[in-house]
């Protein structure tokens, strides 16, 4: 589609931005975007607590900050002041932690920090236009009732022991932090966080556990499930045919390929920005024939659990993850805006996080997820088999599926700075479930999910995604009455169709718009 340059800068501040907190008191009322709870491991249950949003931006022009008369512009200075000013705290409350910068604006990313200590989960973030001008400004800063000590009574050896029992899983050893967690009583508690991992279960979380009285008080699940039901919605065929793309890559997001990090090569599944196997990471799909060519027919007629169709399957999952991974590029999830790739190149994030994709995971069925931890660490996709038909069919080999949960990487990464902690509630966890592309051409039909895994031209959602709202009645009104984050996706994917449907009347369609982002 073709987007003016101040469109696409407001929708992607307001992407981006949407979930920035105040430090307003909990009401009830605000259930869906301030609090989530798990039930986990051996009976236990976790009230995760995100305090309140406040979200202010100041149009396209911007406005300025306590450092404009400054011949130099330095981001990390001007957006502390920003904040000092603009909240009426003292600048050591303000701890910068990162930012990066597109083609419209820069985004910068702060966490609020007590007593040396930074607090988990009150945060900030400020955007700045090309003319170093504020244009967005989100906080989740608290003031709190109480603070306890800073010298942890529980050791950390005893909090990672409380964790792995509490979450039936093994410290992964990524190295711990100690921080504040803002609790829905205005105090705070002083936390040993801690991953927590479970390789059966496929379970990866961020344990906050409180450093004083040895309890799991937040969670952070860095795994977002795909958890698909049958429910009957609208047609839409599975792949129209298998083709042979060659060099399908976008040098712009790839300069090296989708098998080389700059430095080695491969003839695998593996490259750069994504890793395609079964089992284990050693267990690759070679290429069928020299100079990268990876042509393997599937056949539908054999279980997916047949040479041939893993490697289908494979080598399906790696075009589709690196295809994705190119698009985005493009439109701003880069290096620095904290993507997914083994070798930054020097242009910013952590580096050596590839997408690990394993393809008929044993652990689970009927299902797909991905797990986002913070920069640096690796994005985790399970594709599983599906058992609705005989043969099982392979979700690795639906493209909406895979593009689906390589979508949750994207917005878990994008929101927040890099953490992985952001979107943890009901509402924002909802609209990670509702991302999806297919789009062919200016024609906007009805849009239907996962019919190939289950074989049923319905799809598993309650509705089709439709413009016409007697097909669809999902509206933003819906969410009040709904509970469960599949069910709250649907209202969003509803609401994405008809933004996208507008878009389209008013602006056309481009056919090059994967790789040309004007």
């Amino acid at each position: 589609m073709k987007f003016s340059a101040n469109f696409s800068a407001s929708v992607i501040l307001a992407v981006l931005f949407a979930t920035a907190v105040s430090a307003a008191p909990f009401l009830g009322s605000l259930k869906h975007s301030t609090t989530q709870v798990r039930s986990v491991g051996s009976g236990l249950v976790v009230e995760s607590f995100h305090p309140e949003s406040t979200l202010e931006t100041f149009g396209v022009g911007g406005i300025d900050h306590p450092l404009s008369t400054r011949d130099e512009f330095d981001v990390k200075e001007a957006t502390v002041s920003f904040i000092q000013s603009r909240l009426n705290v003292h600048p050591d409350t303000v701890a910068f932690r990162t930012s990066f910068a597109n083609d419209v604006a820069q985004h910068a990313f702060v966490k609020q920090q007590i007593d040396g200590v930074p607090v988990a989960n009150a945060v900030a973030n400020v955007a700045f236009n090309k003319d170093n001008k504020v244009v967005s400004f989100g906080s989740s800063f608290v003031n709190p009732a109480s603070v306890p000590s800073t010298t942890p009574t529980i050791s950390l050896q005893d909090a990672i022991l409380k964790a792995e029992n509490a979450l039936s899983g093994k410290f992964n050893e990524h190295p711990p932090t100690l921080e504040f967690v803002a609790k829905k009583d205005g105090t705070l508690a002083l936390t040993h966080v801690v991953q927590i991992q479970n390789d059966t279960t496929g379970a990866w979380f961020e344990v906050f556990v409180d450093a004083h009285s040895g309890e799991v008080i937040q969670l952070t699940d860095f795994v977002a499930k795909a958890s698909y039901r049958v429910l009957p919605i609208t047609k839409e065929t599975l792949p129209e045919g298998f083709e042979v793309l060659t060099d399908p890559q976008n040098p712009a997001a790839s300069p090296d390929g989708w098998h080389s990090d700059g430095t080695t090569s491969t003839t695998v599944t593996a490259g750069n920005n994504a890793i395609a196997f079964k089992g284990s990471q050693t267990n690759t799909t070679s290429e069928s024939s020299s100079g990268l060519n990876f042509i393997f027919v599937q056949d539908p007629s054999q279980a997916p659990t047949v040479q041939v169709n893993i490697d289908a399957a494979r080598t399906n999952a790696f075009y589709v993850v690196n295809t994705v991974h190119d698009i985005s590029y493009v439109y701003g999830f880069t290096e620095a805006g904290f993507n997914f790739q083994n070798n930054n190149f020097g242009k910013g994030g952590a580096g050596n996080d590839r997408v690990t994709i394993s393809v008929q995971d044993s652990n689970g069925i009927d299902n797909a997820d991905f797990a986002t931890p913070p920069d640096g660490q690796s994005g985790r996709m399970r594709m599983f088999l599906w058992d609705f038909t005989n043969p099982e069919r392979d979700g690795a080999l639906e493209n909406d599926i895979v593009t689906h949960e390589n979508t949750h990487g994207i917005t878990n990464r994008m929101t927040g700075g890099g953490t992985g902690r952001c979107l943890q509630t009901l509402e924002s966890g909802g609209m990670g479930e509702g991302w999806w592309t297919e789009h062919k051409n200016a024609t906007v039909v009805d849009y239907v999910l996962g019919q190939y895994v289950i074989n049923d031209p319905a799809g598993i959602r309650s509705h089709p995604y439709s413009t016409d709202a007697t097909v669809n009645p999902l509206r933003y009104s819906s969410l009040p009455t709904l509970n469960e984050v599949h069910d709250i996706g649907e209202v969003w994917a509803n609401m994405l169709h008809n933004v996208y449907a507008a878009l389209v009347a008013d602006h056309g369609f481009s056919d090059t718009a994967h790789t040309d982002p004007t």
